[in-house]
């Protein structure tokens, strides 16, 4: 049999799974790192961590595993976006990573986005707006206060395009992973040379762009699978994630409630927001593209009310309070811009807030508030998806939400829409492993290697009983986030 193991490397750890060709996974293991936050707005990791935990995760499912890796023909890589790394003319790290939520280029976004404008590099990039976070303004940062960094650096790369330049020698991408970068064309599908221009970058300092799950080449790092073993390129976590929940279709639409929660929606075509509300992707599939709001927190709301009021209960305990709540929360509501709002509307200042509190309120209420702020929060970005004709045939549910019964009831009858879910639970893995797959000669396209390897679980109806209480409570969270907006 053939295997294809895949490498998801998130913000604070790296994931490792192995799958066969039906999509089993056999094993799973995670590396944990902890980010580098020495002063307000810096956030970097030495690469050499990213590294040392691929290697740690891929030692342990081989032995996890038993799999004899000659058997394991491609390995895909999936990373988060934005990470930037710089490379010398010996392909050695010349400064820690920059990691995306790296917040010190704030002035070069606006550089930027004086010298561009929000509008143009909204059509070229896909992006709605021009923050420090995007590779564009760390790479000026860098011109602009570390010119021994910039002048001496060869390439600069994404983490994903770090850890394939270490395991095959040879410098790629994926077409899916760059748009955040502020430097890629979306619609012509290659550098944006006005950006690299006015930034000081050469093209040749950027990896050669691929398509999702094509070969990066051979494995040469000899970290104990077989040097015939295909390294494949993958698109953003969140692509990979809606690859892995058959996400390739006009109408289907994945959300993913980890820390942050992140809407994607397929479409045929580039499709752009009039007021500049949402970011647009590449897809992995060809020719597709992706939709995709986002805020930046949702079940990272739920971690911090564990652990500061949570009094050592886990996430089942939780679930089980809220459940002992009626739809509504009795009146409290909870806006979830813990680190600002992205969308549908973006409003860096807008901060997150617990209303409606009254002493008849326990911390179930709160629970279940938080609960229903990220399900109103969904409603809200694809009602913003729908003003621009995005229909919404079906959705399915991803992240670690996923797996609990009461979050996705909550968000079916928030949304009066049916949520699907898969069977396998790691889907940025799985999906990352379908294009190795199919790239890599396993099967003739992606669709059929989405037949063979995804498979739904189950299909979580609304209870058409909850529709009024929750539609009243959604008018009232977006009169609180307007007042919020201006505020």
């Amino acid at each position: 049999m053939s295997f294809i193991l895949a490498l998801d490397t998130g913000t604070t750890s790296l994931k490792g799974a192995l799958f066969d060709l039906s999509g089993n996974m056999l094993g799973v293991c995670v590396h944990e790192y902890h980010l580098d936050n020495p002063a307000p707005d810096i956030v970097e990791l030495d690469p050499e961590v990213y590294w040392s935990a691929a290697m740690a995760v891929i030692a342990e499912l081989l032995k996890e595993t038993s799999v004899p890796p000659a058997a394991i023909t491609a390995l895909g890589v999936t990373s988060q976006g934005e990470t930037l790394i710089v490379l010398d003319k010996q392909g050695r790290p010349l400064r820690k990573a920059i990691v995306w939520l790296d917040n010190r280029a704030k002035a070069e976004a606006e550089t930027i986005k004086n010298e561009f404008g929000r509008a143009l590099v909204y059509q070229v990039t896909g992006q709605q707006d021009i923050v420090p976070a995007w590779p564009a303004a760390k790479i000026l940062w860098l011109r602009n206060h570390e010119p021994e960094v910039f002048n001496a650096a060869d390439k600069f790369l994404m983490l994903e395009d770090y850890l394939i330049y270490r395991l095959t020698g040879n410098f790629v991408t994926d077409h899916a992973l760059n748009p955040s970068t502020l430097y890629y064309d979306l619609r012509d599908g290659c550098w944006w040379e006005s950006m690299l221009d006015f930034l000081g970058v050469s093209p040749g300092q950027l990896p050669v762009l691929l398509n999702s799950g094509a070969s990066a080449g051979k494995l040469i790092a000899k970290i104990g699978l077989s040097v015939q073993t295909v390294v494949t390129v993958a698109p953003i976590d969140q692509v990979a994630a809606a690859v892995g929940a058959g996400n390739i279709a006009p109408g289907v639409i994945t959300e993913t409630t980890g820390g942050a929660l992140a809407v994607c929606a397929t479409v045929e075509r580039p499709v752009y927001d009039p007021e500049m509300r949402v970011a647009l992707y590449r897809h992995a599939a060809p020719g597709l593209f992706v939709l995709l709001p986002w805020i930046p927190t949702a079940g990272m709301i739920l971690r911090w009310f564990r652990d500061e009021f949570g009094a050592g209960m886990d996430y089942s305990a939780l679930d089980e309070q809220a459940a002992t709540v009626s739809p509504g929360s009795d009146g409290l509501m909870v806006l979830p811009h813990f680190s600002g709002m992205n969308s549908p509307d973006v409003n860096h200042e807008a901060k997150g807030v617990f209303w409606g509190v009254s002493t008849a309120h326990r911390k179930a209420h709160f629970i279940r508030a938080i609960l229903e702020a990220v399900a109103f929060a969904l409603r809200d970005n694809l009602e913003l998806l729908a003003q621009s004709g995005i229909a919404c045939r079906e959705i399915t549910s991803l992240g670690g939400a996923a797996r609990s019964k009461l979050w996705l009831q909550i968000k079916a009858d928030v949304l009066q829409r049916r949520i699907n879910t898969i069977q396998c639970q790691e889907t940025t893995s799985l999906g990352t492993a379908v294009l190795a797959a199919a790239g890599t000669g396993g099967f003739t396209n992606i669709e059929a290697a989405i037949v063979a390897m995804v498979h739904p679980a189950a299909t979580v109806s609304p209870d058409i009983h909850n529709r009024g209480v929750y539609d009243a409570a959604f008018r009232k969270y977006r009169e609180l986030n307007r007042r919020n907006f201006s505020a």
